[in-house]
């Protein structure tokens, strides 16, 4: 059986259980204005300190380890906007991404890159999405794809808002004691599409966190 993102339920309160099935999360109604849900969202300064590791630089924007072991592939098939602001969001929405994953292979949602690019609920998400696959006793391995991502600004300029499509048909569940890869006939379900809230930090420079997730399942635009 091939394990699935856990999704965020219409409320944005993530439970513990292991598969979900998302609903609609009421984010259609964000684009008939131009408030973004979230805009207001606070920031929390990151607790923790990114720790030494042999990674290459690039793996660490903003001074935070965001590598992954090389059978985790998080690919990230997008155009970078013009705008700087949204770029910078869009940067860090992938290492919001980077990080949920690298906290699953570390077996911890208190790893560094967890705590710097999320925050309130999406620090929650993050959290809820690790914490499941730690208790579960499995990881992730193979290739998860990200496209067709765009970008809109909130008015105030302190929040921007990322959406894109998921496309996980090539990226399994694997259990940690076996190592047994759990696979299953692709379907619509490898398909999600993504709203995040991303929030300026107030005193960092250029870095955005993850404040809200809102997620469609079985997105047959996406497809």
């Amino acid at each position: 059986m091939k394990r699935r993102p856990l999704p965020v339920a219409a409320a944005l309160v993530a439970t513990a259980a292991l598969l979900l099935t998302a609903c609609g999360s009421g984010d259609e109604k964000s684009s008939d204005n131009d408030k973004i849900a979230g805009a207001d969202q606070g920031t929390k300064t990151p607790k923790e300190s990114a720790s030494p590791s042999g990674a290459p630089a690039g793996d660490k924007p903003d001074g935070v380890d965001v590598s992954l072991p090389e059978d985790m592939d998080l690919v990230f098939d997008w155009d970078k906007p013009k705008d700087k602001n949204e770029a910078a969001a869009m940067n860090d929405a992938a290492n919001f991404v980077r990080a949920i994953y690298r906290g699953v292979n570390k077996r911890t949602a208190n790893d560094a890159a967890v705590t710097a690019y999320s925050t309130g609920e999406g620090l929650h998400y993050a959290k809820t999405q690790i914490n499941s696959r730690v208790d579960g006793g499995w990881t992730a391995t193979g290739t998860r794809r990200h496209y067709q991502a765009t970008t809109r600004s909130a008015p105030n300029g302190k929040s921007v808002e990322v959406a894109f499509c998921v496309d996980s048909s090539k990226f399994y569940g694997k259990e940690v004691k076996t190592e047994k890869v759990l696979k299953s006939k692709p379907s619509i379900a490898d398909f999600d599409y993504f709203k995040i809230v991303m929030v300026k930090f107030p005193t960092g420079d250029g870095l955005w966190q993850a404040s809200k997730v809102f997620v469609e399942s079985k997105a047959e635009k996406c497809r």
